[in-house]
């Protein structure tokens, strides 16, 4: 069965935000705590044809992660492409829109993570096969924590700073709109802003742009 994810994104900025942010949600929440750590290098692709997509890499995949992955490209209508090594792991990473907004930006989407026994490079070299190219690589350092229920996710981002992500994954569309409710609700009682779409989107063509100058670094820009 394909997931659907539900993320809500929020601009921290700088290390002291993200701290306090950390803070807050272990006030709250005395269950609240760090589930996992990991440094990761995201490629993200532009272009290429999903259904030879889906050729060149099935073999990766169990009977099952195959049909996830198979619903996810005859649901969805516009789609994110990415490999992933987080930490020693390299992951596949599809996702499509089922909302307003690009299926790398959204707010609710279809999504396909699973890992593959190959390296970076190797499933690098399998999308490109498909038809793909490069549109962006990103890198980040990430924690991860389990809120009432919500995974938040505090980034590190090579470009953009400090950033928020809070997500819930549900099993149906029709699930999505209460699970978005709940991750508002959830932010407003941390005083977490929504970084609008609109920004979002400029901040992320600003990096498509310009990513070989911020990549595997510690710089970052601001975008309005």
């Amino acid at each position: 069965m394909a997931h659907y994810e539900v993320e809500i994104k929020s601009l921290l900025g700088d290390a002291k935000n993200a701290v306090a942010l950390r803070d807050k949600m272990c006030e709250l929440d005395p269950k609240c705590g760090c589930t996992a750590r990991n440094k990761q290098l995201n490629h993200y692709f532009q272009g290429g044809d999903m259904d030879e997509l889906f050729s060149k890499t099935k073999d990766l995949f169990d009977a099952e992660k195959q049909e996830q992955l198979k619903a996810v490209i005859e649901k969805g209508t516009s789609f994110s492409v990415r490999s992933r090594q987080k930490n020693d792991e390299v992951l596949l990473v599809v996702k499509a829109s089922v909302d307003e907004g690009t299926s790398d930006n959204t707010v609710s989407r279809l999504e396909f993570e699973e890992p593959v026994d190959v390296s970076l490079d190797e499933l690098d070299k399998r999308v490109q096969s498909a038809g793909f190219e490069f549109q962006a690589k990103w890198s980040r350092e990430r924690e991860e924590y389990n809120y009432k229920g919500a995974t938040v996710c505090l980034d590190k981002n090579a470009g953009y700073g400090y950033l928020a992500e809070f997500e819930k994954v549900v099993e149906g569309e029709d699930m999505c709109d209460s699970a978005r409710e709940e991750l508002t609700a959830l932010m407003d009682e941390l005083g977490a802003e929504e970084l609008p779409q609109e920004r979002l989107e400029r901040m992320f063509a600003h990096y498509n742009e310009n990513w070989p100058e911020y990549y595997g670094t510690e710089k970052t820009f601001v975008v309005e």
